[in-house]
């Protein structure tokens, strides 16, 4: 099956909420980074997260945690990338910090999908949209970011269609994204 990590990407300027933080922005009574690690260690050998501010609170959950190494916060995959520089696995498992409902089975599936198909890459999607945000890459694929990034490239949609790829359908709930204050309503 190969080791597996995963990263939380909670390094954005959280501009949508505010100027927040987003992984520290509480939702029903905690911070949305604790929700992602609920659901995220279980599945995994490894967490670190991407975070670009508060880095002494996000290392209180006990796990590495990872500035860019790209400045003026140039998006999801300077995390991925730094991510995928840092960890020893052979996959990396991608997920924001402002989804709190993720599935218990999430990287089994996502890996799972990978493998049987032979490809580097397996998005989440629903019914209705991809969760381009939400996936599994092989680990070899750091280079390929990289030069993506070096280009100046940013948006993540963009970078996947580079590769070989498949997609594993979950329910929509599972993907509820709390972007803005308003979302954070019961």
């Amino acid at each position: 099956m190969g080791s597996l990590a995963a990263v939380i990407l909670a390094g954005g300027a959280g501009r949508r909420m505010g100027g927040a933080d987003k992984g520290l922005v509480a939702y029903r009574g905690r911070p949305l980074v604790e929700w992602v690690l609920d659901a995220v260690v279980p599945q995994v050998d490894t967490v670190v997260i991407s975070a670009n501010r508060n880095l002494e609170r996000y290392a209180r959950y006990g796990h590495r945690v990872l500035p860019d190494t790209l400045a003026d916060f140039p998006g999801p995959l300077a995390g991925v990338l730094a991510a995928l520089e840092a960890v020893d696995a052979d996959w990396l498992l991608v997920t924001p910090c402002d989804t709190p409902h993720l599935p218990g089975d999430l990287a089994l599936r996502l890996l799972g999908a990978a493998q049987v198909e032979s490809v580097p890459l397996a998005v989440a999607e629903d019914a209705s949209r991809v969760h381009y945000g939400c996936f599994v890459v092989r680990t070899d694929q750091r280079a390929h970011l990289a030069a993506f990034l070096a280009r100046g490239e940013r948006a993540v949609r963009h970078w996947q269609a580079g590769l070989a790829s498949t997609r594993v359908r979950f329910d929509a709930a599972a993907f509820a994204n709390l972007n803005e204050p308003g979302d954070l309503a019961p």
